[in-house]
Protein backbone atom coordinates (compact mmCIF):
# COMPACT_ATOMS: atom_id res chain seq x y z
CA UNK A 1 0.00 0.00 0.00
CA UNK A 2 1.48 3.33 -0.96
CA UNK A 3 2.12 6.01 1.63
CA UNK A 4 -0.63 8.25 0.23
CA UNK A 5 -3.23 5.46 0.31
CA UNK A 6 -2.19 4.52 3.84
CA UNK A 7 -2.60 8.13 5.02
CA UNK A 8 -6.03 8.42 3.41
CA UNK A 9 -7.07 5.13 4.99
CA UNK A 10 -5.96 6.28 8.44
CA UNK A 11 -7.58 9.72 8.11
CA UNK A 12 -10.98 8.43 6.97
CA UNK A 13 -12.29 7.75 10.53
CA UNK A 14 -11.27 11.27 11.57
CA UNK A 15 -13.10 12.79 8.61
CA UNK A 16 -16.23 10.78 9.41
CA UNK A 17 -16.10 11.80 13.06
CA UNK A 18 -15.68 15.45 12.11
CA UNK A 19 -18.77 15.42 9.88
CA UNK A 20 -20.97 14.06 12.66
CA UNK A 21 -21.13 10.47 11.41
CA UNK A 22 -22.54 8.17 14.05
CA UNK A 23 -23.32 4.45 13.69
CA UNK A 24 -27.10 4.01 13.61
CA UNK A 25 -27.16 1.15 16.12
CA UNK A 26 -24.12 2.35 18.12
CA UNK A 27 -24.19 3.75 21.65
CA UNK A 28 -26.19 6.96 21.48
CA UNK A 29 -27.04 6.27 17.82
CA UNK A 30 -30.40 7.40 16.44
CA UNK A 31 -31.64 3.86 15.73
CA UNK A 32 -30.83 2.38 19.12
CA UNK A 33 -33.86 0.75 20.62
CA UNK A 34 -35.79 0.19 17.39
CA UNK A 35 -34.37 -3.31 16.96
CA UNK A 36 -37.22 -5.73 17.82
CA UNK A 37 -39.65 -2.89 18.63
CA UNK A 38 -41.51 -2.58 15.30
CA UNK A 39 -44.49 -4.86 14.71
CA UNK A 40 -45.10 -5.31 11.00
CA UNK A 41 -48.72 -5.91 9.94
CA UNK A 42 -49.61 -9.53 9.27
CA UNK A 43 -49.23 -10.61 5.64
CA UNK A 44 -52.27 -11.44 3.55
CA UNK A 45 -50.52 -13.00 0.55
CA UNK A 46 -47.18 -14.40 -0.62
CA UNK A 47 -45.71 -10.97 -1.40
CA UNK A 48 -46.70 -9.74 2.05
CA UNK A 49 -45.16 -12.82 3.64
CA UNK A 50 -41.85 -12.26 1.82
CA UNK A 51 -41.87 -8.56 2.78
CA UNK A 52 -42.58 -9.23 6.46
CA UNK A 53 -39.96 -11.99 6.54
CA UNK A 54 -37.26 -9.63 5.27
CA UNK A 55 -38.31 -6.73 7.52
CA UNK A 56 -38.19 -8.98 10.58
CA UNK A 57 -34.84 -10.31 9.41
CA UNK A 58 -33.48 -6.76 9.26
CA UNK A 59 -35.33 -5.18 12.21
CA UNK A 60 -35.80 -8.20 14.48
CA UNK A 61 -38.96 -9.98 15.54
CA UNK A 62 -41.00 -7.70 17.78
CA UNK A 63 -40.51 -8.22 21.51
CA UNK A 64 -41.60 -4.81 22.75
CA UNK A 65 -44.25 -3.39 20.41
CA UNK A 66 -43.48 0.34 20.42
CA UNK A 67 -44.36 0.91 16.77
CA UNK A 68 -46.71 -0.56 14.16
CA UNK A 69 -45.73 -0.68 10.50
CA UNK A 70 -48.56 -1.03 7.99
CA UNK A 71 -48.10 -1.38 4.26
CA UNK A 72 -49.90 -1.67 0.95
CA UNK A 73 -48.26 -3.61 -1.90
CA UNK A 74 -48.98 -3.08 -5.60
CA UNK A 75 -47.22 -5.09 -8.29
CA UNK A 76 -47.55 -5.24 -12.06
CA UNK A 77 -45.76 -7.20 -14.78
CA UNK A 78 -44.77 -5.60 -18.06
CA UNK A 79 -43.52 -7.49 -21.09
CA UNK A 80 -40.18 -6.06 -22.20
CA UNK A 81 -38.65 -8.73 -24.43
CA UNK A 82 -40.74 -9.41 -27.53
CA UNK A 83 -39.84 -11.69 -30.43
CA UNK A 84 -40.70 -10.85 -34.06
CA UNK A 85 -43.81 -13.08 -33.76
CA UNK A 86 -45.01 -11.04 -30.71
CA UNK A 87 -44.15 -13.63 -28.07
CA UNK A 88 -43.02 -12.10 -24.78
CA UNK A 89 -39.72 -13.55 -23.56
CA UNK A 90 -38.93 -11.26 -20.63
CA UNK A 91 -40.98 -9.42 -18.02
CA UNK A 92 -40.29 -6.56 -15.63
CA UNK A 93 -42.05 -6.97 -12.31
CA UNK A 94 -42.71 -3.49 -10.90
CA UNK A 95 -43.52 -2.98 -7.25
CA UNK A 96 -44.71 -0.07 -5.14
CA UNK A 97 -45.22 -0.16 -1.38
CA UNK A 98 -46.90 2.62 0.58
CA UNK A 99 -45.94 2.26 4.25
CA UNK A 100 -46.68 4.03 7.52
CA UNK A 101 -45.02 3.71 10.91
CA UNK A 102 -47.21 4.68 13.87
CA UNK A 103 -46.47 5.02 17.55
CA UNK A 104 -48.49 2.34 19.28
CA UNK A 105 -49.06 4.28 22.52
CA UNK A 106 -50.38 7.48 20.93
CA UNK A 107 -51.58 6.16 17.57
CA UNK A 108 -49.86 9.01 15.73
CA UNK A 109 -48.04 8.61 12.43
CA UNK A 110 -44.31 8.88 13.04
CA UNK A 111 -42.98 8.41 9.53
CA UNK A 112 -43.92 6.79 6.26
CA UNK A 113 -43.50 6.95 2.56
CA UNK A 114 -43.43 5.05 -0.68
CA UNK A 115 -40.75 2.77 -2.08
CA UNK A 116 -40.51 1.56 -5.68
CA UNK A 117 -38.35 -0.89 -7.56
CA UNK A 118 -38.45 -3.61 -10.18
CA UNK A 119 -36.97 -6.99 -11.01
CA UNK A 120 -37.00 -8.99 -14.22
CA UNK A 121 -37.50 -12.59 -15.16
CA UNK A 122 -37.36 -14.70 -18.27
CA UNK A 123 -40.47 -16.30 -19.73
CA UNK A 124 -38.63 -18.71 -22.01
CA UNK A 125 -38.48 -22.42 -21.35
CA UNK A 126 -41.11 -24.63 -19.80
CA UNK A 127 -44.19 -23.48 -17.91
CA UNK A 128 -42.72 -24.71 -14.64
CA UNK A 129 -39.48 -22.79 -15.26
CA UNK A 130 -41.44 -19.64 -16.09
CA UNK A 131 -43.52 -19.90 -12.90
CA UNK A 132 -40.40 -20.52 -10.80
CA UNK A 133 -38.72 -17.48 -12.38
CA UNK A 134 -41.81 -15.35 -11.70
CA UNK A 135 -41.97 -16.43 -8.05
CA UNK A 136 -38.25 -15.79 -7.60
CA UNK A 137 -38.57 -12.31 -9.14
CA UNK A 138 -41.44 -11.48 -6.77
CA UNK A 139 -39.42 -12.65 -3.76
CA UNK A 140 -36.38 -10.61 -4.85
CA UNK A 141 -38.60 -7.57 -5.37
CA UNK A 142 -40.07 -7.82 -1.86
CA UNK A 143 -36.58 -8.12 -0.37
CA UNK A 144 -35.40 -5.04 -2.29
CA UNK A 145 -38.43 -3.03 -1.15
CA UNK A 146 -38.05 -4.21 2.47
CA UNK A 147 -34.41 -3.11 2.41
CA UNK A 148 -35.47 0.32 1.12
CA UNK A 149 -38.03 0.65 3.94
CA UNK A 150 -35.39 -0.38 6.49
CA UNK A 151 -32.92 2.16 5.10
CA UNK A 152 -35.50 4.94 5.37
CA UNK A 153 -36.41 3.90 8.91
CA UNK A 154 -32.76 4.00 9.94
CA UNK A 155 -32.12 7.29 8.13
CA UNK A 156 -35.07 9.06 9.75
CA UNK A 157 -34.92 7.39 13.17
CA UNK A 158 -33.18 10.41 14.70
CA UNK A 159 -36.33 12.52 14.25
CA UNK A 160 -38.92 10.05 15.62
CA UNK A 161 -37.09 7.57 17.90
CA UNK A 162 -36.94 9.39 21.21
Amino acid sequence: MSLLKRRLFLLTPLALAACGFQPAYGPGGPARGIQSSIRVADPSDKNGFDLVERLEERLGRPKADRFDLTYSIKTSATGVGITPDNAITRYNLNGVIDWVLTDRSSGTRVTGGQVKSFTSYSATGSTVAGLAAQEDAARRLMRILADQITARLLATSGSWNK
